[in-house]
């Protein structure tokens, strides 16, 4: 019997005041902390009679040390950066900046380079770095000002008077798989904090959670996500120079799908190699790990990793949509950046940047609602207008209806991102509609037994342990490790669902989406189909995939206890 984490009732719990909380240790987070230390700076430098203190600041990171979730590609557009601070190119971990680009459609044996690399892939300028790298290295900025930043602790729920979010519980540890105290429990913290800002990434929990309590969603546009799926290589010297960046469309992604590759040239000889597959895609058995897999198989990107070495993995997902899909991002004592908030361009495919911006912008509105004493609804919308007045949605507006446009197919989304290039981002309509990822999945009934054009997406990649790798052994190399004796952080609300109905409707899409193995339908000669769902959450990578695709809605990702997950050292 599964049992799933839930925060226990009935037990005193620590309680802690705070001004401000911050859910979440990545760009977003770390730069709202950064800026709010410069603001309080700033103030007490004015004002040596009216001190502010950074004590009752803190930040929510639930890996184990900073940096250890963050993934990306990635490329940074250094903008928000240099307004945080000012010449950080001079002690920042920059790996190259990028100094060439080039654009690739690939068939499965050939390529087409563009000729004209278009505008938005153009990368001049930007900077080659590993977000790990660079996050850690925010962090030692944030907790050298005196904010203190609580590694290993997960927000697990929000904490609520009426309409007003009045802070954050922490996830109790020690709890075993059966749901008992072990010796070693702790009942998580209630953190009381006047402003609470979250900044968890794509498909936050407590994100999730405010959205859903307050039908924030309510007249927006569905969000659509991305899986990257990425592999850091050591190659042989001279195959892709340091600040080299390339991108494919095309193969092995058929005309139904959406995505693509990127390559990155770093030091040493690494390069950072994904494909991002967006989970809107019509068959439930395409894997997006395979399709990473089949990508190095073609002959332009095997010949760049001959002689390679495969030595890092892991997997994200984003928010694709765009504009349309933003909710409100600040309502009765809560603010929502980055990833969480849907902070990012997927015609250029950033949004470190964007993130870094959408704190720095809460910070300011979080510094005014503390120092009046006031964060109610009507100070913090002033995060809403901040943003609405900003180049974010500057950048944002001229991409609103981008991922849209590929609603029907490649080739109907390629004629309208020409069309919105023309008439700034407008298209051939105002506003474009779209449906969410799993409306679009089909059911096995109207799909070609063997697949059809997609057959070689289907079914999970077994790798030749060189070039070409199964998933479990590229679940190795994300350095993945949890607490083996807790309960589930993936809740099924209804097993008898994947039993029953999936297994034949979908095929339990869930094997295939999932780029850790953590869902396996293993034989069971008491169900219905044969078969019965089987969770190996030690596993999970913290992509939050299967809270996003599956066809049901009827799994949720919570975050297990403090700690536990992947370890992207140099991703």
């Amino acid at each position: 019997m599964l049992i799933f984490r839930k925060p226990l009732e009935g037990i005193d719990r620590p309680q802690m005041p705070a001004d401000v909380v911050i859910v979440g240790g990545g760009p977003a987070g770390m730069a709202c902390a950064l800026r709010l230390s410069q603001l309080i700076d700033e103030h007490n430098a004015k004002n040596p009679d009216s001190q502010l203190s950074k004590e009752n600041i803190y930040v929510l990171e639930k890996a184990r040390e900073i940096g250890q979730h963050c993934l990306s590609g990635a490329l940074l557009d250094p903008r928000s950066m240099r307004e945080l601070l000012p010449g950080f190119e001079k002690e920042a971990p920059l790996d190259a900046e990028v100094t060439k680009e080039s654009v690739y459609f690939l068939t499965e044996k050939g390529k087409l380079k563009f000729p004209i690399t278009p505008p938005p892939l153009r990368d001049h300028g930007n900077y080659v770095i590993s977000l790990n790298r660079f996050v850690k290295w925010l962090g030692s900025k944030v907790e050298a000002t005196g904010i203190t930043v609580f590694t290993g602790f997960a927000g697990s729920e929000l904490l609520f008077d009426g309409d007003r979010v009045t802070g954050v519980r922490t996830d109790d540890k020690g709890i075993d798989k059966e749901g008992h105290q072990k010796s070693n429990f702790e009942p998580g913290y209630d953190l009381n904090a006047k402003v609470v800002i979250l900044a968890e990434g794509t498909r936050g929990s407590l994100t999730k959670q405010l959205i859903a309590k307050f039908d924030l969603a309510k007249g927006c546009n569905p969000q659509v996500y991305g899986q990257g799926v990425k592999e850091l290589w050591e190659v042989p010297g001279g195959r892709v120079a340091p600040g080299e960046v390339i991108y494919t469309m095309g193969w092995p992604l058929t005309t139904k799908d959406y995505g693509g590759a990127w390559i990155y040239g770093g030091k040493d000889n690494v390069v950072s190699l994904g494909f991002v597959t967006a989970l809107d895609y019509p068959d439930p058995r395409l894997d997006p790990q395979r399709v990473l897999q089949d990508f190095k198989q073609h002959p332009m990107v095997a010949k760049l990793l001959a002689g390679g070495k495969m030595i890092r993995y892991g997997a994200k997902s984003f928010p694709y949509s765009g504009w349309w899909a933003i909710p409100p991002v600040a309502g009765n004592g809560w603010m929502i950046l980055g990833d969480a908030a849907g902070f990012l361009n997927s015609q250029r495919l950033k949004g470190i940047h964007l993130a870094i911006k959408s704190g720095m912008l809460a910070a300011e509105t979080a510094f005014e609602a503390v120092t009046k004493g006031d964060s109610s609804a009507k100070t913090l919308s002033g995060f809403q207008k901040k943003v609405e007045s900003s180049w974010i949605k500057d950048e944002l507006w001229k991409v609103r209806n981008f991922h849209q446009g590929f609603e029907h197919g490649f080739w109907a989304g390629m004629f309208n991102a020409g069309i919105q290039q023309f008439t700034g981002g407008r298209g051939l309509r105002a506003r474009y509609t779209n449906r969410s990822g799993p409306e679009h999945m089909k059911r096995l009934a109207e799909l070609p037994a063997d697949g059809g054009a997609e057959a070689h997406l289907l079914g999970p990649a077994k790798g030749d342990g060189k070039l070409t790798f199964d998933k479990l052994t590229d679940l190795y190399h994300s350095g993945t490790k949890h607490e083996e004796d807790q309960p589930s952080h993936l809740i099924i609300h209804d097993t008898n669902i994947c039993n029953a109905r999936c297994v034949k409707e979908f095929g339990s899409p869930c094997q295939s989406f999932c780029p850790a193995n953590v869902y396996e339908m293993v034989d069971d000669a008491e169900q219905p189909n044969g078969k019965r769902i089987s969770l190996n959450p030690s596993n999970c990578v913290h992509c939050k995939t299967c809270d996003i695709a599956d066809p049901y809605q009827i799994i949720t990702w919570v975050p297990p206890e403090g700690g536990g997950g992947p370890n992207y050292d140099g991703m």
